[in-house]
């Protein structure tokens, strides 16, 4: 069984890989045809869809009455996002110049999307209010993402109207078929991941929270990471910073805040808990930092941004 868990994932893998691959191109003639910028594109599209396979997660433990699953699962993602995915996008596809891709107030912005539902979980519960809270804030981050990038600006009241045109152009209708096709692929092959990778948690008996953590985070992690190092390679910056941005934004308000509506969220292992959040804002200060003061990303950043994640995995089973 153990050798049949390890090929379903290989196959469910390629055909992520294959399905990241059609969606980040016509993602890309999309954004070029509707003049809509591909960091926007990214962050709403993409960090949304990539997010599915957690928000599918968030949704089924909250049901079966496991919601800190969702709670580890969101944190071991972000964690991953910020040194693992973006660390091995660096090494694979290069150094990567982000140049204006890569502003202060959005990093600022995403920190404390990312950050609120800590300040919210304080008291150790995540509650049903606490999740409306989250789910206004992703719709609020996105207004001003698309504010801040003129895709509302007043000056451009013919917008929405260029915009719906160009849609109904043959050329990009393709391309949205060949967006919702890979959508759709990218969901059907991350959760049948996840699936495998459950059924093998199960197997060695790790604890609910760690499930989350690394093994369902990392395999529902995968269309962020695959979209990444296609993004590095096609010289995409603000497609690549827009996926990282925008799953860490989803993952935080609009996962949990779901998640949290159907089953509030308790804090169970309070020091497993505590080591991720410590993780993580250590993880996304090196980001910060390593992007931000050259304005490019290289491997030798990425390599220490893997071995940042290598060493919150040991930690955590220490």
């Amino acid at each position: 069984m153990m050798l049949l868990y390890i090929l379903l994932t290989v196959i469910f893998s390629l055909l992520l890989i294959k399905a990241t691959d059609i969606l980040i191109v016509h993602l890309r003639a999309l954004s070029h045809k509707t003049s809509v910028g591909g960091f926007f594109i990214a962050s709403l599209l993409v960090g949304l869809g990539t997010s599915l396979p957690e928000l599918f997660v968030g949704i089924t433990s909250a049901i079966e009455g496991v919601p800190s699953l969702s709670l580890g699962n969101v944190l071991g993602a972000n964690i991953a996002n910020v040194s693992l995915i973006a660390g091995c996008a660096a090494i694979i596809g290069g150094s990567l110049h982000v140049n204006h891709h890569a502003r202060r107030s959005d990093f600022l912005l995403v920190f404390a999307a990312a950050v609120i539902p800590m300040l919210l979980l304080a008291d150790r519960t995540l509650s049903r209010i606490d999740g409306g809270i989250l789910i206004i804030l992703f719709f609020s981050y996105n207004y001003l993402i698309a504010n801040k990038r003129k895709i509302l600006a007043d000056d451009q009241p013919n917008m929405v109207e260029r915009i719906l045109r160009t849609l109904h152009r043959r050329t990009t209708e393709k391309d949205i078929a060949y967006i919702v096709i890979g959508f759709i692929l990218i969901l059907l092959a991350a959760d049948m991941i996840v699936r495998v990778v459950k059924l093998l948690a199960i197997a060695v008996n790790v604890p609910i929270l760690l499930v989350g953590l690394f093994l369902i985070s990392i395999g529902t992690s995968l269309p962020e990471l695959i979209f990444g190092i296609k993004a590095v390679r096609h010289r995409e910056a603000q497609m690549f910073m827009g996926n990282v941005f925008g799953s860490i934004v989803a993952n935080s308000t609009i996962v949990l805040g779901i998640a949290a509506l159907i089953r509030p969220i308790a804090i169970t292992t309070l020091t497993e808990y505590g080591i991720a959040v410590v993780f993580f804002l250590v993880s996304y200060s090196m980001f910060s930092y390593f992007v931000r003061t050259k304005h490019r990303l290289d491997r030798w950043e990425g390599i220490a941004l893997v071995g940042m994640y290598l060493l919150f995995f040991l930690f955590e089973l220490m």
